[in-house]
């Protein structure tokens, strides 16, 4: 298993403003509108991406950040083996791939 990405997940109150923020002071460009959810990415460097979400209602909390691995199922074995909690069980989401949610031994996401 290796690591293809890890976004950081930003929540905010307004998904219009946030967006419209990154745009104009960095430049980035949407890559993904799931209407409580905007990915945006840097146009000249599209692994550079964030991800804006207001509120994550198939889930007990908002994710802190999106991390992409090349098998999300032994991901989610050795997540469980170093004693994590998973909030969000491995599922197959609206845009394709395996997802899942935890938090870390401290409690955080």
């Amino acid at each position: 298993m290796t690591v293809r990405r890890i976004v950081p997940d930003l929540t905010t109150a307004s998904l219009a403003d946030a967006t419209a923020f990154y745009q104009d002071v960095l430049g980035l460009t949407v890559v993904m509108d799931e209407a409580w959810v905007a990915t945006l990415a840097d146009p000249q460097r599209p692994q550079a991406q964030l991800t804006l979400v207001t509120e994550d209602t198939t889930g007990p909390m908002n994710p802190e950040v999106s991390i992409e691995v090349t098998d999300v199922d032994a991901a989610y074995r050795k997540a469980v083996e170093a004693g994590a909690e998973i909030v969000y069980p491995v599922s197959d989401e609206e845009w394709g791939s395996g997802a899942s949610s935890s938090g870390t031994r401290t409690g955080t996401s």
